[in-house]
């Protein structure tokens, strides 16, 4: 820039010395007047500057070529080729102009008419070739590109959560034809963070066309856990046992709690309802399934990952009791193992700040999560029994025979690894057929079953009953607060105890 404006300024200076030179010579040494002299000077300064100019327009056009040519790998053919090519306009434009030129009186008309012809010529030739490029671009985008191998990477992901349909349950989930699954998914996900203080993650839903119209399969971390089939176009109707008559329709047994019922068409809904009988649509149905699976399964959802997101929530309003817990007494794991038991159990572990204030109390003595979750439950007493009172707030119970809490203590085993529950497979059936007698018979009075035992086999009592008796909740008497109004149903007893 610097050699620019210094050309610039030296342009202008000679610009000056000529027409003042010019001046003087003219009137001193040719005689000639100002005007004159002024005339005369002043044409050949302009001519003189106009001749001066074309170097600088040749290095002005060469150094521009060289740029263009430095910023591409092409050759200089190439390059200039593509450039007067790149903007047809331009070149029509060109054309245009050389052509106006040529039909200027006085000027050459046949060599600027024959140049006007070529440039258009060429104009056109790469307006054509353009037009075809890019038709041959949108043809090209047309045609799928062939898939590459899939990423290895990407087969290792694992929903969760996923809900597999048959190909008849898919407007279920359409919206747009009015499926409520979704809304009813949603909805239930809402109801389990209020309840049980548990985020349920996103439930995976797709069609699996192996399935029958009306089968669905709802899989845990890829595993199938419970399903189910429905028929589509009918609708479930649940007999209370007061029916004032029997309804036609389909036997078949309700998929979540295995109770009789009936599939009926649409068109005879009003008809059961005013016969008693509960009608439920297939959404309902699914919702229901997936409300109990879910339920059952809360624990195995529960990881540190989503432990960790509760903590860091908690911290934002009770900072130092996080603080003190963890890491210092307690490991995320630690916590992660507690909270499994609790919803394990179906306690709502929505009161997070109490939870947490127990463990920061225990774990200084110990360091078992199965330990610390009797006294979390302890500390919960009046959420954990609440949920369990009858609509005459009552809590109606079975009580534990003193027999069989001996033998249930006598076979506890302590290890390095803890206390595990050794007993001999005979006494373990016999006690798990008493138990499923107890809840048999709160059953059938429409009462939640319930067992109160001793705090010190509470849980093991309670991991020997969970799979075969997954409904029965089992209690200590810790556990009863003392507002509650308990009702006793009976002792549960062994039928060959002495």
């Amino acid at each position: 820039s610097k050699f620019v404006r210094g050309e610039a300024m030296a342009g202008i200076l000679i610009m000056a010395i000529n027409i003042l030179g010019g001046l003087i010579i003219g009137v001193a040494q040719h005689g000639m007047t100002i005007g004159d002299a002024a005339q005369t000077f002043s044409l050949l300064t302009i001519g003189e500057g106009l001749v001066g100019q074309t170097p600088a327009l040749l290095v002005s056009t060469a150094a521009g070529l060289v740029v263009s040519k430095a910023a591409s790998e092409a050759s200089l053919g190439e390059e200039y080729a593509a450039q007067f090519t790149l903007k047809p306009q331009a070149m029509s434009v060109a054309a245009g102009i050389i052509l106006l030129i040529g039909l200027v009186p006085g000027l050459p008309h046949i060599p600027f008419i024959s140049l006007a012809l070529l440039t258009g010529g060429l104009a056109y030739a790469a307006h054509t070739s353009r037009q075809k490029a890019e038709a041959a671009a949108v043809e090209a985008k047309k045609v799928p590109k062939p898939k590459g191998p899939e990423p290895m990477e990407n087969l290792l992901s694992l929903d969760l959560l996923e809900l597999e349909a048959g190909y008849g349950l898919i407007p279920l989930v359409d919206e747009e034809q009015d499926g409520e699954l979704l809304e009813r998914i949603r909805a239930l996900r809402r109801q389990f963070a209020i309840e049980m203080g548990v985020i349920v993650p996103p439930i995976h839903i797709r069609d699996n066309l192996q399935l029958k119209p009306g089968g669905y399969v709802v899989l845990i971390k890829g595993v199938e856990v419970a399903r189910g089939d429905l028929m589509v176009g009918y609708q479930l109707a649940l007999h209370p046992g007061d029916a004032l008559r029997q309804i036609e329709g389909i036997p078949t047994r309700e998929p979540t709690f295995n109770l009789p019922a009936l599939w009926i068409p649409a068109n005879k809904k009003e008809e059961a309802q005013h016969l008693g009988y509960t009608v439920v649509n297939l959404a309902s149905v699914i919702a229901t399934h997936l409300s109990e699976v879910i339920r059952a399964h809360c624990h195995e959802l529960l990881g540190r990952q989503d432990v960790q997101k509760l903590l860091d929530r908690l911290a934002q309003s009770n900072p130092k009791v996080v603080e003190e817990l963890v890491p210092g007494l307690l490991s995320l794991g630690g916590i992660q193992k507690v909270l499994q038991n609790l919803v394990q159990e179906r306690i709502s572990i929505r009161d997070l700040l109490s939870i947490l204030e127990t463990l920061a109390d225990y774990a200084p003595f110990t360091k078992d999560p199965d330990i610390l979750t009797e006294y979390v439950r302890q500390r919960l007493g009046q959420a954990l029994t609440k949920p369990l009172e009858t609509p005459d707030n009552k809590i109606m119970i079975y009580s534990l025979d003193p027999f069989v809490e001996d033998l249930v203590k006598d076979s506890l085993q302590k290890t390095d690894y803890g206390i595990f529950l050794a007993m001999a497979p005979e006494t373990a059936q016999e006690i798990i057929t008493a138990l499923q007698g107890a809840v048999d018979k709160a059953t059938a009075q429409n009462v939640q079953p319930i067992v109160v035992c001793s705090p010190g086999v509470r849980r093991h009592l309670r991991r020997l009953v969970e799979r075969h008796l997954p409904t029965l909740r089992v209690l200590s008497h810790h556990e009863l607060v003392t507002e509650a109004k308990i009702q006793s149903l009976g002792v549960v007893s062994l039928s060959h105890e002495a």
